[in-house]
């Protein structure tokens, strides 16, 4: 009840500053200087709306219980961390406009933890070696879920001033090279983390390509590959705009299938009883 009670408040929240945060653009689009002094009444509503969202999420850990990795939670979970990178990254950068996408598509994955829940109880104790893996895995799904919002910001932006369509949106919205170096410093951040998330896995998992979990393992490795070949491409060739985009997307897809497409389907369509947890490992071998 108490973990219903921080949901609801947790959603109040979010509502508010979406709500600030969307008055808060309108407004600079007429003049930038209009948003500057409300800023810091939005970020207050924000970081007590993820102060919230997290303590619902640990309630269990906090009362000596393991944690429920379920679908639902899983993905609650990555929309914390994905509107915490947010938060923190919209301080030194003004790109709240992306959280008019990203808050309530995280309300939503709070309302659908809440009232759904799971087809599966497996839980984790985060103090274990599998629980430090989970925790860089979403860690890194997080920054490259982030990174391909941005890029279909960076392409509907790219896009109207191309055809000359400067609407209030596009106007409010930082600039190219402003947008499109955030992107590849997410993707950045997102290969490094995925790199020690692969990395953990071989270290704490055993049977990383056993029948059960081959297909998490494969295309996440194949997410990385196409991710990095990204950087190498921007690196030695100038990649951006629309390629910059596809590959960003092509990645992301792939990674999704390997984090969230499979433990679907095995906790609502195949077996509920033995669901799998949303990552590519699955065994600690220090259990």
């Amino acid at each position: 009840m108490t973990a219903n009670l921080l949901n609801f408040a947790a959603i109040i929240f979010y509502l508010i500053s979406w709500y600030m945060i969307t008055a808060c653009v309108r407004a600079s689009i007429e003049n930038p200087e209009n948003c500057k002094e409300k800023r810091k009444y939005f970020f207050l509503i924000w970081f007590v709306a993820l102060a919230i969202h997290i303590t619902s999420i640990h309630l269990p850990v906090m009362n000596g219980e393991p944690l429920s990795f379920s679908f639902f939670t899983l993905s609650s979970y990555v929309m914390w961390f994905i509107s915490l990178l947010l938060f923190i990254t919209t301080i030194s950068r003004k790109i709240e406009s992306l959280a008019i996408i990203i808050l309530p598509i995280t309300i939503l994955s709070i309302l659908l933890s809440t009232t759904i829940g799971s087809g599966s109880e497996r839980v984790v104790h985060m103090h274990s070696g599998l629980g430090i893996h989970i925790l860089i895995s979403l860690l890194a799904y997080s920054v490259l879920m982030l990174a391909s919002f941005q890029s279909l910001l960076l392409h509907t932006q790219n896009k109207h001033l191309h055809n000359r369509q400067n609407n209030g949106f596009i106007r409010s919205l930082p600039s190219l090279e402003d947008m499109e170096h955030f992107l590849f410093r997410l993707i950045t951040i997102g290969v490094i983390l995925l790199t020690i998330s692969l990395i953990s896995g071989f270290y704490y998992l055993e049977n990383l390509f056993g029948s059960n979990v081959a297909h998490k393992t494969i295309l996440s490795i194949i997410s990385w590959v196409i991710f990095t070949s990204l950087l190498v491409g921007r690196w030695k060739y100038g990649w951006r705009g629309k390629t910059a985009v596809r590959w960003t997307l092509a990645g992301f897809l792939v990674l999704a299938l390997a984090f969230f497409g499979s433990k679907f389907i095995q906790e609502f369509v195949i077996d509920k009883d033995i669901a799998q947890i949303g990552t590519p490992l699955l065994i600690d071998r220090n259990s």
